[in-house]
Order: C-alpha cells, then sequence, then structure tokens
C-alpha cells in the first residue's frame, strides 16, 4: 500500500525548494498554517483535497503533480 501523506509531501518539499520558497512563504500563499506545511512535508499530515489544491496552486502546479511517485 502507498502512503500518499508521504509521496505528496516529498514532492511538496522538493517543488517549493526547486522555487526558493520558504516553507512560510508556502504557507502564506496556500492560506495555511506554517507548522501544517511542515507536518505534510514530513508526512505526518493528511491534508484535505482543498488543502492540498491551495499547495498546488501556490506552487503553480497541477495537483497530479504532487501525487506522482
Amino acid at each position: 500500500m502507498r502512503d500518499w501523506c508521504l509521496i505528496f509531501g516529498k514532492n511538496v518539499r522538493k517543488l517549493r525548494q526547486q522555487r526558493k520558497m520558504t516553507q512560510e512563504r508556502l504557507a502564506f500563499e496556500a492560506e495555511i498554517d506554517l507548522t501544517y506545511v511542515g507536518g505534510i512535508e514530513r508526512g505526518k499530515r493528511n491534508p484535505s483535497l482543498s488543502v492540498m489544491a491551495r499547495i498546488a496552486d501556490a506552487l503553480s502546479v497541477p495537483l497530479p503533480r504532487l501525487l506522482q511517485e
């Protein structure tokens, strides 16, 4: 069984770092709490579809890209 939270978090971190964006900036752009971003990137949080879509928008990528292994 795949752990989608880990896959999503890893992809969020990778793309955020590629864009030279801090966790704080991502949190601001996605309108979520800074500590929640860290939890997502570590695979410790299970974000809702709405939160995932806001993160994808903040990173300027289509949501399915964040779910690719």
